[in-house]
């Protein structure tokens, strides 16, 4: 029996999981801003990805990297939704913001 299919998923699953709460905490902390370093972290498991020889390593280095680089996108979409109230937004960066307003 071959179980790489099935750990595959499994693992996919879980990283797509994970990214969940992670994008909504690096908007909440760090703004849409940090969508950099997801690039560079894609770009980066992507890259790894093509070097390494285990099917089951190479495969999830792709997912995530893939993952990664759509978090950018999801990132732009978790601004949206804070800004229509679905959740909270960082009462530290508005009063940052609202200082710089004069608010």
């Amino acid at each position: 029996m071959n179980f790489t299919g099935i750990i595959i998923g499994i693992i996919s699953f879980i990283i797509i999981g994970i990214f969940h709460p992670i994008v909504i905490k690096c908007e909440y902390y760090f703004s849409d801003k940090i969508w950099p370093a997801f690039l560079i972290l894609g770009l980066i498991s992507i890259s790894a990805s093509f070097f390494v020889h285990n099917t089951i390593v190479t495969t999830v280095l792709g997912v995530l990297g893939c993952v990664l680089l759509w978090s950018i996108f999801e990132l732009k979409e978790q601004k949206e939704r804070v800004r229509k109230g679905w959740f909270p937004c960082n009462p530290n960066r508005n009063k940052k913001n609202n200082h710089k307003q004069g608010i």
